[in-house]
């Protein structure tokens, strides 16, 4: 646990031993106001997101790119990694693929110092980049202890090896992992159990840089053309071989469906021990692919009931996450979208289906005007339930020209799980809820390790936000950072579940979700106003079940994978 705060964090946090103030009412701690504020220059950071808009209005300006919230230093103070787009000429010829010129363009990684603070150490960790980028994934590929990059693009994405000593290496080519076409979301997760962590990389569509007009023909009302213009592409899988290569696999294993993919998350849906994925597809079908424990996918997503809203219809599905919302043990979904669509929520149902729940639970109301892009399942006010944080704004710039009731430019917004349904409390949460940006990619971990999660917001063409969580409240917290040993070391694809005197929250281990970006791999849990654990059960990727017994709250525990698959109890 990170001793000592710094002076910036200070003028704005409670710092963790807040949470050990006497315990609230339970009235008292669902009232409790929520509280956000932008500390990002107050942090030493400055970045803008170089979309590089146009005349011709060409479809990768509107999609921003992602962030990834990680400790690439192992000095357990989580560090900044930010993606950068590139200039796009205007017209640019077919064919061509927009490279980095300078520093403006670069890529971004701060360094979260002693202080609190942040120090830009792109150059010296070799993290400038190329290309237009996209995405981010973080996951410690080669079992080393240290965290390494994915980064996707528009026409080529990277790896990049972490060294171990604050510097990075572009290990792309050795590893095979170059791609093609349109990357952007992308995810490390364990495909065939072997402990090694593969690669799974979501491709848009079939796009150049065609001149098609889309709009009205008048001045002004040119527009970025619908996605359906363009055709589906499969995403690309790689299976790690072990040796620092990789071996492409979508079709030998399943998971090759032409789609739309912009999002993906993982969790283990019909609760068979083998970890699933969901993709969020833009105006097309949701792809759910089940895992079938031999190393090979089949895709489900009709069958399952989550391939469309309750009406049958196709969304725009951008952002997403995959956790159990409603604290019954079973991993739910939500997905964002565009407005007069709702974001969509769905229930899992435990018999391999789910149900759309956006109108019963109070989540489709507040959303249907707005367009949504980063979105995570995150308790807030460390109450033990799950709530809602996302990036809005929508991609059209001609939007309010045509639908006047719309916005371009949009707040975030942040909603209360009650335990029952959601409720929007965005506008009493912090002066960042009526600040409108074109919120994109959205990374959560506890920046400043008080036991409070935080965010770190990219937008379209603008600057990043740290949003820091500075809710008052006197619930309890526990954050757990797995070491896998047999398994995969980042531990992905664990299950954590935690048993308290109020009842039991599962949770998977994971780097995806949301929108483009990557977050923190660790475990943060709400206990309310529990001061322990009675259980905490890990279910790890190799079969392993450990139980801790008595766990107490208020603090950041480390738990290495025992040996064998034998279930083991600790008493704590």
């Amino acid at each position: 646990m990170r001793f000592g705060l710094s002076l910036p964090w200070v003028l704005f946090l409670i710092a963790a031993a807040s949470a050990q103030q006497p315990a609230a009412t339970a009235d008292q701690a669902k009232i409790a106001p929520a509280k956000f504020v932008d500390v990002t220059s107050t942090l030493g950071v400055s970045f803008q997101y170089k979309s590089s808009h146009t005349a011709k209005h060409y479809l990768p300006e509107t999609m921003g790119a992602g962030v990834a919230l990680f400790d690439y230093d192992n000095d357990g103070r989580l560090d900044i990694f930010l993606v950068n787009g590139a200039p796009i000429s205007d017209p640019t010829p077919k064919g061509t693929i927009p490279q980095k010129t300078g520093p403006s363009d670069w890529n971004r990684l701060y360094h979260q110092k002693v202080d609190g603070t942040f120090q830009d150490v792109t150059e010296t960790a070799g993290l400038q980049g190329v290309g237009y980028g996209m995405g981010v994934a973080v996951g410690d590929y080669d079992n080393d202890g240290y965290e390494d990059l994915y980064v996707t693009a528009l026409g080529g994405n990277r790896l990049y090896h972490n060294n171990g000593n604050g510097t990075f290496t572009d290990v792309t080519e050795k590893a095979g992992v170059s791609g093609g076409g349109w990357s952007t979301s992308a995810g490390w997760i364990d495909l065939d159990g072997d402990g090694l962590l593969d690669l799974v990389v979501l491709r848009y569509l079939q796009w150049d840089f065609s001149d098609i007009w889309c709009g009205e023909r008048k001045e002004g009302y040119r527009s970025y053309c619908h996605p359906d213009y363009f055709p589906p592409v499969a995403p690309l899988v790689y299976h790690n071989d072990g040796n620092g290569h990789f071996t492409e696999v979508s079709q030998k294993i399943g998971l090759s469906k032409p789609g739309k993919g912009l999002g993906l998350a993982i969790a283990d849906y019909d609760r068979d021990g083998h970890v699933d994925i969901f993709i969020a597809n833009d105006s097309m079908f949701e792809f759910l692919y089940r895992n079938k424990g031999n190393g090979t996918f089949e895709e489900v997503g009709l069958a399952s009931g989550i391939a469309a809203d309750a009406d049958g219809r196709t969304f725009a599905g951008m952002g997403i996450d995959f956790a159990d919302y409603n604290n019954d043990g079973l991993p739910d979904v939500v997905i964002t979208d565009l407005a007069n669509q709702m974001y969509a929520l769905y229930k899992n149902n435990g018999d391999g289906t789910f149900s759309y729940t956006s109108y019963d639970s109070g989540f489709g109301k507040m959303t249907r005007p707005h367009s949504g892009w980063g979105v995570r399942f995150i308790d807030y006010d460390n109450d033990g339930w799950k709530d809602l944080l996302i990036a809005q704004g929508h991609d059209l710039d001609t939007v309010e020209l045509n639908y006047p009731n719309l916005h371009y430019r949009e707040p975030m917004l942040l909603a209360r799980n009650t335990g029952r349904d959601f409720e929007d409390i965005s506008a009493d949460s912090g002066d960042i809820f009526h600040q409108p940006w074109l919120g994109r990619g959205m990374a959560i971990g506890d920046i400043d390790n008080d036991g409070r999660l935080d965010a770190v917001v990219t937008t379209n063409d603008g600057s990043v936000h740290i949003l820091h969580n500075d809710t008052p409240t006197s619930n309890h917290w526990l954050t757990l950072k797995l070491i896998g040993h047999k398994s995969n070391r980042d531990a992905i694809g664990a299950e954590v579940k935690l048993t308290t005197g109020k009842g039991q929250q599962l949770v998977t281990v994971s780097t995806a979700g949301s929108y483009l970006s990557s977050s923190d791999k660790r475990v943060h849990l709400g206990l309310g106003l529990e001061t322990t654990a009675k259980t905490v059960e890990i279910h790890w990727p190799s079969g392993a079940v450990q139980v801790l017994k008595d766990v107490h709250a208020d603090q950041i525990l480390q738990i290495d994978e025992p040996a064998g698959n034998m279930a083991k109890e600790q008493g704590k």
